[in-house]
């Protein structure tokens, strides 16, 4: 993301794990105020964690004082394994969060996605419940309904959608969170890939969090 990302690996089930952390201003946060998993599109069609949006989800929770952590999807870049259906990727990004709670113990957890990524974290939030430790928020850009089976996602959750998004339609998103009553943030003009719209992506995240 910057000259400052610090990139790292982890272990996961299906063999070595490609990580990237960026962290807030030390001028302006003495420490992380929170952790946040940033989760990339589809790895079949070119999703990786230096994906536009994936990495303007990082910079906006670095400057909300976030510890922000991205992976690699199995089978993507230098990470090992073979696309694994959401299943192993839940299983790989709860593994990388169990390593930023040791790194910054007691924080908050953010969970953020973009596309696939949406369905791996709300899957995750999910498994956080049953646990008894959820992450306080999730931020779902450009969400896989009608591609995934995407599970019930807290109240507060942030959601924002393009309105031309023709890989993920408005109507499909509409019809997931109607029966949960969750706001849907729609972007005019926007497409799956928020072309020449990120700016809105992190203005609202950051707008919006503390509310």
């Amino acid at each position: 993301m910057n000259a400052h990302t610090q990139r790292f690996s982890l272990t996961g089930a299906a063999g070595a794990l490609e990580c990237a952390l960026d962290l807030p201003d030390a001028a302006q946060f003495a420490a992380p105020r929170g952790i946040a998993l940033i989760a990339h599109p589809h790895p079949l069609y070119g999703g990786t964690m230096d994906n536009k949006v994936t990495q303007t989800l990082a910079r906006a929770f670095v400057g909300l004082g976030y510890a922000s952590a991205r992976m690699n999807f199995r089978g993507v870049g230098a990470s090992a394994g073979t696309h694994d259906q959401g299943a192993g990727e839940t299983d790989d990004t709860a593994l990388l969060l169990a390593h930023m709670r040791s790194l910054y113990p007691g924080v908050p957890v953010a969970l953020a996605g973009f596309s696939f990524g949406t369905f791996v974290q709300a899957q995750l939030q999910q498994r956080l419940q049953a646990g008894g430790e959820p992450a306080e928020r999730l931020v779902l850009v450009g969400s896989a309904a009608g591609k995934w089976a995407m599970p019930a996602i807290p109240a507060n959750s942030i959601l924002i959608h393009g309105e031309q998004d023709d890989t993920i339609t408005l109507a499909a998103v509409l019809d997931w969170v109607r029966p949960q009553d969750v706001p849907v943030i729609v972007i005019p003009g926007a497409d799956h890939f928020f072309h020449r719209k990120l700016q809105h992506i992190k203005n609202l995240v950051t707008e919006m969090w503390h509310r």
